[in-house]
């Protein structure tokens, strides 16, 4: 029993969907069961309650050799998956999978990645088996400027000229279900990325290729992002998702790795293909 969280967000759906087309048997934490109806049809068992809440995470649990623990980025993210760390320990959890970022590393400046880092370390000294997949910028966040490339032909973002090696979520999704299936993933960190180093300016680039139309990249001022996103995002998300964007602008990605296609054994999915597979959204 594999006992999942994420189901209902874009990589933890892409997991799930990948571990039951693997026919592996799946639990799975939600706070809406509406969201997850579709999982629940598919022979997903279905635990309905709130990630801070210890006694729901251990009902979970029960039985579970394996967890995958995904949460949105959050002001109580690293308690609650500390607790999460906790729990999987005393309920005989013998390998835990961890959603981080690449950007989480020892020096890191910014609060998501520093809230990632250290959970990693907590669970590092768990005692667990743990594995940590590591991707660096998804594909799909592009959707959230499909209105402005349909209607406009532009996109406005506030990167600057930084960089990312951006990956399709399916890419990743199909990572985590290996690793929660496969063997020889203990002790092991995934840095997971798409197949090339990409600018603002060059997924404009790959618009324009796709669409047959010139997509333009317009740099949005920090400060406008922030105004726009006033009232949408809570006061500390807000705060965390300006810093690390502001680290996108100014430092960037310089590499990709070949990570994985050594694990899934084909190339990830390239941006043209992303949007190609999106065109009805973007065109």
């Amino acid at each position: 029993m594999i006992f999942l969280t994420g189901v209902t967000g874009k990589i933890g759906g892409e997991t799930a969907k990948e571990l039951i087309a693997k026919g592996a048997g799946l639990r799975a934490l939600v706070r809406d069961e509406a969201k997850a109806a579709e999982l629940k049809a598919a022979g997903v068992e279905l635990i309905v309650g709130d990630i801070a809440d210890p006694d729901i995470v251990k009902q979970g649990m029960d039985g579970a050799e394996k967890a995958f623990l995904l949460l949105p980025n959050g002001e109580q993210q690293e308690a609650n998956e500390k607790q999460f760390t906790d729990l999987a320990v005393a309920s005989g959890v013998k390998h835990l999978v961890k959603m981080s970022s690449m950007e989480a590393v020892a020096d890191a400046k910014t609060p998501i990645p520093q809230a990632h880092w250290a959970v990693e370390e907590y669970i590092r000294a768990s005692g667990l088996d743990w594995t940590m997949v590591k991707p660096n910028f998804f594909m799909q966040n592009l959707l959230a400027s499909a209105p402005t490339i349909k209607e406009q032909r532009k996109f406005f973002l506030p990167m600057g000229n930084g960089t990312t090696g951006m990956a399709d979520g399916r890419d990743i999704g199909a990572v985590c279900a290996e690793v929660l299936t496969g063997q020889g993933h203990a002790g092991q960190s995934y840095e997971i990325t798409g197949p090339e180093v990409l600018s603002f300016y060059d997924v404009a680039d790959r618009f324009s290729e796709v669409l047959g139309e010139k997509v333009e990249y317009l740099p949005m001022p920090m400060d406008q992002f922030r105004e726009r996103m006033t009232g949408i995002l809570v006061p500390w998300h807000l705060n965390a998702v300006c810093e690390l964007f502001q680290e996108i602008a100014e430092i960037g990605l310089d590499h990709t790795t070949g990570t994985f296609k050594e694990l899934i054994g084909r190339d990830p999915i390239s941006l043209k293909q992303f949007i190609q597979d999106h065109l009805a959204v973007f065109k």
